[in-house]
């Protein structure tokens, strides 16, 4: 099992020169690699500091050389996808191909959709969800691409230059349960980031492999404070030290220095 940190880039943490500190430390300690929350909201802690996630996967990744790293999750309805396939490209040539691209739906309990005019529904952002990864995936090919679906359009565009890592940049999907169109979406990709119980995760898992007919290469990020050895049985690849929400820079630090 790999060992990451998952920070939450909230009040103190808000500030993208203290994710790269707290990165370059979690490497020093041993860790295999730092992962952040991606939220523009909280619209139920409106005096909360809430910082950019992908402003700070980039100061991670000029501040860091081995750990991997990336959104754990990015909801791709409320993104551009010719943006994020620019700006994950970029992340992928700065670091040296480190880049782990995790996306899911979100939530919107907080009003962080509705309350800013975005698609609020789960099925309107599922849909989303798709068409993207499709557009996204086609533009790191380097190819020409021609896409017309019913929310995007790509009319024969080409985007150099391609990732670093090949075949494609890791997509990590979010899925919550054993409900089958998230866990089919997790299976056309690399890996997953599970919200569940560790008897649940097992249970996730003879369905993700049912869908690929194997689970060889393909990985399980667990973000939790505890069970970790029940999430490896259970199949988990990964397992990130859950920062809480209100953490401080020094409590983060002393989190990370004390190694995996």
């Amino acid at each position: 099992m790999r060992h990451g940190v998952y920070l939450p880039p909230f009040g103190e943490l808000a500030d993208p020169r203290v994710l790269a500190d707290i990165a370059a430390e979690a490497e020093s300690a041993g860790f295999d690699g730092v992962f952040v929350w991606d939220h523009v909201a909280r619209a139920d802690e409106p005096d909360l500091a809430v910082g950019d996630c992908w402003i700070a996967l980039a100061a991670i990744a000029a501040a860091t050389s081995r750990v991997l790293f990336g959104p754990r999750v990015t909801p791709l309805s409320r993104r551009r996808p010719q943006d994020v396939a620019r700006e994950t490209v970029a992340l992928d040539l700065l670091s040296g191909g480190r880049l782990v691209l995790g996306v899911g739906l979100g939530s919107d309990a907080t009003g962080e959709f509705s309350r800013l005019g975005e698609v609020d529904g789960g099925r309107e952002r599922a849909a989303l969800l798709d068409e993207s990864l499709a557009v996204i995936t086609a533009l790191w090919s380097g190819e020409t691409v021609h896409h017309h679906g019913p929310a995007y359009e790509v009319d024969g565009l080409r985007f150099l230059p391609t990732p670093v890592r090949q075949p494609r940049i890791p997509i990590w999907v979010a899925a919550q349960s054993v409900r089958r169109a998230p866990l089919r979406r997790a299976a056309r990709y690399d890996g997953l980031c599970p919200e569940a119980s560790p008897d649940r995760l097992a249970d996730m898992l003879a369905v993700v492999a049912e869908y690929r007919g194997d689970l060889d290469g393909f990985d399980v990020a667990v973000a939790a404070t505890e069970d970790r050895d029940a999430y490896e049985r259970a199949g988990a690849t990964w397992w990130l030290r859950s920062l809480p929400m209100g953490v401080s820079r020094a409590e983060a630090l002393c989190a990370v220095r004390r190694g995996p």
